[in-house]
This record gives structure tokens, C-alpha cells and sequence, in this order.
């Protein structure tokens, strides 16, 4: 009986899509059960901002695809909207399958990022390549 791992391909399929080596692409085929018990966020910085930090160039530059147009979304800015969504999606949407986008500025770091960044290449022997 697994009935202990109810729920659990969402966010195993995100965490192995972070480990995946090389340009493989992960397909999910998740169970209507997981899926609608699910709130999702999806934060949209307009690319891979810790990669720029280590070694900026074009690569580093994606699509920025229509979110709202691939499933029923809610986009936020400000934390104002973000409460907002997020009651909704535990209130009314409660029996829906909820994505968040969460829309920052690329730049939108830690401080303690970009000094990790310079030293990862640093590191890495590479030179950083301007766009």
C-alpha cells in the first residue's frame, strides 16, 4: 500500500527537472487527484537570473511564453495581489487546479547572489561572456 506518497509527482517531477543533466526534456503524466490538489507558483523572471549572475550572455535570455493563455492563472506584482490569489485559490478555487505567476524583475536577487556568482566563476576559469 503507498497511499503515503498520494500527491507526490507535482513536485517530484519539478525537483528532477532541476537535476536532469543535459538538454533532456521531463515529461509528467500526473493523476487528475495530484494535479487539483495542487497550488502552483510559478515565479517569472524572464530568464535564468542565477546563470547570469556566474557567466551573463545570450543563452541566458528565454521566451517569455503566455502563461494565462496555458491554463486558468492568476499574475501578480505586488503582495497585495499575491494575498489575494492566494485566498482565492484556498477559498472559491479551493477545488480547482491553481497557478500562480509570480511576476519579479530579473534582477529581483539576494545580495548575497551576485557574490556568489562572481566567485562560482571565478572558479569555473571562464570568462563571463558580455551579451
Amino acid at each position: 500500500m503507498q497511499c503515503g506518497s498520494i500527491g507526490w509527482s507535482g513536485g517530484a517531477t519539478l525537483g528532477y527537472a532541476q537535476a536532469v543533466k543535459g538538454s533532456k526534456r521531463v515529461i509528467a503524466f500526473i493523476g487528475d487527484g495530484s494535479f487539483q490538489n495542487s497550488i502552483n507558483f510559478l515565479i517569472n523572471n524572464g530568464g535564468y537570473t542565477i546563470e547570469v549572475e556566474i557567466h551573463d550572455g545570450p543563452y541566458n535570455v528565454i521566451n517569455n511564453w503566455d502563461y494565462t493563455g496555458l491554463v486558468d492563472l492568476s499574475s501578480v506584482r505586488h503582495e497585495e495581489e499575491l494575498k489575494e490569489a492566494i485566498e482565492t485559490a484556498v477559498g472559491s478555487k479551493q477545488a480547482c487546479l491553481c497557478f500562480i505567476e509570480v511576476i519579479v524583475h530579473k534582477d529581483d536577487t539576494s545580495k548575497e547572489l551576485p557574490e556568489w556568482g562572481s566567485r562560482v566563476c571565478s572558479a569555473s576559469s571562464r570568462p563571463p561572456n558580455p551579451q
